[in-house]
Protein backbone atom coordinates (compact mmCIF):
# COMPACT_ATOMS: atom_id res chain seq x y z
CA UNK A 1 0.00 0.00 0.00
CA UNK A 2 1.27 3.22 -1.06
CA UNK A 3 2.17 5.87 2.18
CA UNK A 4 2.33 9.41 1.64
CA UNK A 5 3.78 12.14 2.96
CA UNK A 6 2.82 15.97 2.22
CA UNK A 7 5.52 18.74 2.96
CA UNK A 8 5.03 22.42 2.87
CA UNK A 9 2.01 24.55 3.09
CA UNK A 10 1.68 27.46 5.57
CA UNK A 11 1.13 31.30 5.47
CA UNK A 12 2.26 34.11 2.91
CA UNK A 13 1.54 37.38 1.68
CA UNK A 14 -0.50 37.86 -1.53
CA UNK A 15 2.16 37.58 -4.68
CA UNK A 16 4.34 35.19 -2.87
CA UNK A 17 5.51 31.68 -3.28
CA UNK A 18 5.34 28.37 -1.74
CA UNK A 19 6.22 24.95 -3.10
CA UNK A 20 4.14 21.70 -1.80
CA UNK A 21 5.49 18.12 -1.92
CA UNK A 22 4.04 15.08 -1.71
CA UNK A 23 6.37 11.66 -1.60
CA UNK A 24 4.56 8.73 -2.66
CA UNK A 25 6.54 5.72 -1.46
CA UNK A 26 6.07 2.17 -2.48
CA UNK A 27 4.03 3.51 -5.79
CA UNK A 28 5.28 1.18 -8.41
CA UNK A 29 2.32 2.21 -11.01
CA UNK A 30 4.05 2.73 -14.61
CA UNK A 31 1.49 4.27 -16.03
CA UNK A 32 -0.26 6.70 -13.63
CA UNK A 33 -1.96 10.34 -13.25
CA UNK A 34 -1.26 12.35 -10.29
CA UNK A 35 -2.45 15.64 -9.11
CA UNK A 36 -3.06 18.48 -6.65
CA UNK A 37 -6.40 19.13 -5.50
CA UNK A 38 -7.96 22.10 -2.84
CA UNK A 39 -10.97 22.73 -0.54
CA UNK A 40 -12.18 25.82 0.76
CA UNK A 41 -14.40 26.38 3.34
CA UNK A 42 -17.87 25.09 1.73
CA UNK A 43 -17.01 24.85 -1.58
CA UNK A 44 -15.95 21.19 -3.51
CA UNK A 45 -12.90 20.44 -3.60
CA UNK A 46 -11.41 21.31 -6.78
CA UNK A 47 -8.94 20.07 -8.77
CA UNK A 48 -6.04 22.45 -9.29
CA UNK A 49 -3.43 20.55 -11.43
CA UNK A 50 -2.41 17.13 -12.67
CA UNK A 51 0.44 15.22 -14.48
CA UNK A 52 0.34 11.48 -16.01
CA UNK A 53 2.88 9.22 -16.69
CA UNK A 54 3.69 10.70 -19.99
CA UNK A 55 4.88 13.98 -18.20
CA UNK A 56 1.60 15.79 -19.58
CA UNK A 57 0.71 18.63 -17.28
CA UNK A 58 -3.10 20.09 -16.83
CA UNK A 59 -4.16 23.34 -14.90
CA UNK A 60 -7.21 24.75 -14.01
CA UNK A 61 -7.81 28.18 -15.78
CA UNK A 62 -7.78 29.69 -12.00
CA UNK A 63 -3.76 28.79 -11.50
CA UNK A 64 -2.71 28.45 -14.82
CA UNK A 65 0.60 30.76 -15.63
CA UNK A 66 1.02 30.71 -11.87
CA UNK A 67 1.49 26.82 -10.67
CA UNK A 68 3.68 24.74 -12.23
CA UNK A 69 3.29 20.74 -11.36
CA UNK A 70 6.26 18.43 -11.11
CA UNK A 71 7.59 14.85 -10.24
CA UNK A 72 10.78 13.86 -9.70
CA UNK A 73 10.60 10.20 -10.50
CA UNK A 74 13.50 9.03 -8.50
CA UNK A 75 12.43 10.15 -5.25
CA UNK A 76 8.13 9.72 -6.87
CA UNK A 77 7.50 12.84 -5.08
CA UNK A 78 4.86 15.58 -7.00
CA UNK A 79 5.56 19.34 -6.34
CA UNK A 80 3.60 21.67 -6.67
CA UNK A 81 5.31 25.47 -7.12
CA UNK A 82 3.13 27.98 -6.57
CA UNK A 83 3.96 31.92 -7.54
CA UNK A 84 1.94 35.03 -7.52
CA UNK A 85 -0.29 33.64 -4.69
CA UNK A 86 -3.69 35.02 -4.40
CA UNK A 87 -6.14 35.27 -1.31
CA UNK A 88 -8.50 33.25 -3.09
CA UNK A 89 -5.72 30.23 -3.57
CA UNK A 90 -5.93 29.58 0.26
CA UNK A 91 -7.33 26.38 0.94
CA UNK A 92 -6.26 23.12 1.96
CA UNK A 93 -4.45 21.01 -0.38
CA UNK A 94 -4.08 17.23 -1.09
CA UNK A 95 -2.18 15.22 -3.22
CA UNK A 96 -3.98 12.66 -4.92
CA UNK A 97 -2.90 9.58 -7.22
CA UNK A 98 -4.57 7.19 -9.89
CA UNK A 99 -4.72 4.94 -12.83
CA UNK A 100 -3.47 6.63 -16.13
CA UNK A 101 -6.02 8.73 -17.62
CA UNK A 102 -8.01 10.77 -15.24
CA UNK A 103 -8.72 14.43 -15.18
CA UNK A 104 -9.18 16.85 -12.66
CA UNK A 105 -12.50 16.29 -13.50
CA UNK A 106 -12.56 12.87 -12.52
CA UNK A 107 -14.52 11.71 -9.75
CA UNK A 108 -12.80 11.86 -6.51
CA UNK A 109 -12.70 8.09 -5.90
CA UNK A 110 -11.14 7.63 -9.04
CA UNK A 111 -8.10 8.43 -7.09
CA UNK A 112 -7.46 5.74 -4.98
CA UNK A 113 -4.40 7.28 -3.10
CA UNK A 114 -4.46 10.76 -1.24
CA UNK A 115 -2.62 12.76 0.93
CA UNK A 116 -3.79 14.17 4.44
CA UNK A 117 -4.09 17.64 2.91
CA UNK A 118 -1.74 20.86 3.79
CA UNK A 119 -2.84 24.11 4.90
CA UNK A 120 -1.97 27.12 2.76
CA UNK A 121 -3.16 31.20 3.48
CA UNK A 122 -2.58 33.50 1.89
CA UNK A 123 -2.99 37.05 3.33
CA UNK A 124 -3.95 40.40 1.57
Amino acid sequence: QAQVAESGGGSVQAGGSMRLSCEMSAYTRNSFTMAWFRQTKGKEREGVARIDSDSVRKYADSVKGRFTISRDSSTNTLYLQMNNLKPEDSGMYYCASGRYGLTLLSPRERFGVWGQGLQVTVSS
